[in-house]
């Protein structure tokens, strides 16, 4: 099993690194490309040294069996059939081929059969979003049938990348030892000690594409008609991304039916006390692999409504873990060259 990871400099590609040895995956030898700033750097991977190649239009993928990608979409664009054309399942991490119908869009705990059809040998990996959100939703879903979906998402700086939380780092610096932020490049605004209700650029229907892009994705992953409206908004803490989520189902589903589906679900914590004020909070899922899950209650003001919190590490199940977790798939059920 020969393994590429292209943008491996990136915040992404260093966690499917720890991710990857982390899990034991089986591989024989792991190959690592990136662009002309990074190729050169050396990484420790299980004790052996790996030097980033340049990533070129060539045959270095030959003899690769899965290629992680997350280097942006247009390099995933570029690419792709570079990296596929000998075989290689790619994987890929940006919004490039989410909603293309010849490209599955996976999340294992939810529909990993779908990873079987793949006509290109690209595979997408969701918005990490829409994953933390369907990966406790699913479940419920199997209960009733879930119609809409209210969702406001509080997304930490590492949404953004390695770049984006060193400015988050420096902004608090800068307050600090100068009373202002003089650092802005990677927001639109400044992100220390505030909230910026922008990720990604507008569409003309006045959604940002991170809004819709739930939209879509969660349809195409639950393989449903659900309406989801979301607001994702960027807050200043540094890893974990969490959501406020309303859901109407298709009949009342009690507190008791909610938490007994998300106990029992793969992927999720349910830690959720209110009586004691135990609830899950990016500080504690940063750095772990399930979705947290808290404040399960009735929604006021839809009889067939419930609403909850949940928390996850954007980086892990949100990125790479999701990724590292379908390859896992093809592998025990024979799907790969």
């Amino acid at each position: 099993m020969r393994v590429a990871i292209v943008g491996a400099s990136g915040a992404v590609g260093q966690e499917f690194l720890r991710i990857l040895a982390e899990r034991n995956f089986p591989l024989d030898d792991l190959v690592l490309f990136g662009s002309a700033r990074s190729a050169g750097t050396k990484y420790i991977f299980k004790g052996k040294e790996y030097e980033v190649r340049l990533l070129q239009h060539n045959d270095d993928f030959k003899d690769v069996d899965i290629a992680f990608t997350s280097a942006g979409g247009s390099t995933s664009a570029e690419f792709a059939d570079t990296i596929t054309k000998h075989g290689a399942v790619m994987i890929d991490n940006s919004s490039q081929f989410r909603m293309e119908d010849d490209v599955p869009l996976v999340v294992p705990e939810i529909n990993p059969e779908d990873a079987l059809n793949r006509p290109r040998n690209i595979i997408a990996n969701p918005n990490c979003t829409t994953i933390m959100m369907v990966v406790v939703l699913a479940p419920i879903d199997r209960v009733s049938r879930i119609r809409k979906i209210h969702v406001s998402s509080y997304q930490s700086a590492s949404g953004a990348g390695a770049v984006a939380m060193k400015e988050l780092e420096q902004q608090y610096r800068e307050i600090i030892n100068d009373g202002e932020v003089k650092t802005i490049s990677k927001f639109p605004h400044q992100l220390a000690y505030n909230v910026i209700p922008q990720i990604d650029k507008m569409t003309p229907n006045d959604y940002t594409k991170e809004e819709m892009k739930m939209f879509y994705e969660t349809r195409k992953i639950m393989h449903s008609e659900v309406r989801t409206s979301a607001t994702c908004v960027r807050v200043s803490s540094l890893r974990s991304h969490s959501e406020s989520v309303w859901f109407e189902t298709e009949r009342p589903v009690s507190v008791e039916a909610v938490r007994g589906a998300l106990k029992a679900a793969p992927g999720v914590t349910l830690v959720d006390d209110p009586q004691n004020y135990v609830y899950p909070m990016p500080l504690e899922s940063a750095g772990h692999d399930d979705i947290y899950v808290g404040r399960i209650r009735k929604d006021l003001a839809d009889d067939n409504g419930n609403t909850l919190w949940l928390t996850g590490d954007q980086i892990r199940k949100g990125a790479a873990l999701n990724a590292v977790q379908i390859a896992e798939y093809l592998i025990k059920v024979g799907s790969v060259k």
